[in-house]
């Protein structure tokens, strides 16, 4: 296996810069494992679930952690929250013409005063002097992914956020939810599927290119993560009752399999650094819906494991050249396992 397996040829055109106007608007490619690739739109997705399944979402809330100002010696600087660690402390990706030092201040919109505590790998340690949550509240963008080249706008604050977010913390969204809005889940629950969350607060080590040729060799990110017994029982439940259990995002399957790592889908809370790829053997997704990824991603691995990848290769291809919207703010897709764990 090399990261160059899961390469694609993507025109610029079909990156979706900007949402939908309704959040239910998108396509959906469904990749089944009886029926192959077929198109739909994303309301369909009612006429895929039956009665008894189960839904699972990450609830976790993007927050605008998005901060600009300049260092106090001069000089622009870009601040990118990756995680609060307490409220005064964050991790923070800081870009700079130069590197600030440990010591320094960094003078960020509002006046907002914050001091480089030092490094840990990649990031840069912040202290500020008011709680993080609420500076960001106050001067803060949305964290628009790298490949959205332009800024944040107003809309983006409402669109950049699934409708059921609720658990503060990640500083991007977990995007297959995007495409929910109320309506559609009122419908589903109508038809009697059921619904369960989880929280994983997604980092922007979401969108760090694998750069290494062995994909084994990659370092994974690491992620805050809650699964409750709640969904424990739920999930149990489910898989007595003949029910599926589909995942809502990549996110949900990493926070199902994390906490099913032992072999036995338990109560879990705390970081994962999970990495799924071709090989695998899921433990507790039965289908999931997603996205549509980054070439040479972790993500494009995870789906491979899930689906095969041929066929995702081969899905990846027809949704070029059917003109399907990438990434984010872009379609969706509905997967099926391809059966063979080791393909």
């Amino acid at each position: 296996m090399k990261t160059s397996d899961f390469h694609f040829d993507l025109p610029e055109k079909l990156i979706a810069k900007r949402p939908p106007a309704n959040r239910r608007d998108s396509r959906l490619m469904v990749l089944d494992r009886s029926r192959g690739i077929y198109h739909e739109d994303f309301p369909h997705l009612i006429d895929l679930l039956e009665p008894g399944d189960l839904l699972v979402f990450n609830n976790t809330r993007v927050i605008p952690a998005r901060a600009f100002g300049h260092k106090q010696s001069g000089g622009a600087v870009e601040v990118l929250i990756e995680r609060i660690i307490d409220g005064n402390q964050a991790l923070a990706q800081v870009r700079a013409s130069k590197s600030p030092r440990a010591g320094s201040k960094l003078i960020l919109e509002g006046e907002k005063e914050v001091v480089v505590l030092g490094r840990q790998g990649e990031l840069f340690q912040l202290e500020a002097a008011e709680n993080w949550f609420s500076i960001l509240e106050e001067i803060g963008h949305i964290p628009l992914p790298p490949y959205i080249d332009r800024a944040d706008e107003l809309e983006d604050k409402e669109r950049y956020q699934t409708v059921y977010a609720k658990e503060v913390g990640a500083v991007a969204a977990p995007t297959a939810g995007l495409h929910f809005d109320q309506v559609l889940l009122d419908q589903l629950q109508d038809k009697g599927v059921f619904f369960a969350e989880v929280t994983l607060h997604v980092g922007a080590g979401t969108f760090q290119p694998v750069r290494v040729d062995d994909p084994l060799k990659h370092h994974m990110h690491s992620e805050w993560m809650s699964l409750d017994e709640k969904v424990v029982k739920q999930v149990r439940k489910t898989r007595t009752n003949g029910g599926r259990v589909v995942a809502v995002g990549t996110t949900a399957v990493r926070s199902l399999e994390a906490a099913a790592s032992s072999g036995e889908l338990k109560a879990f809370k705390g970081e994962t650094d999970i990495f799924i790829y071709p090989g695998y053997k899921f433990q507790v997704v039965d289908a999931m819906i997603t996205n549509f990824h980054l070439p040479e991603s972790t993500l494009m691995m995870l789906v491979s494991a899930f689906s095969g990848h041929q066929e995702i290769m081969s899905a990846y291809k027809d949704a070029v050249n059917h003109s399907y919207r990438f990434f984010s703010y872009g379609d969706a897709m509905f997967l099926t396992p391809n059966g063979n764990p080791q393909d």
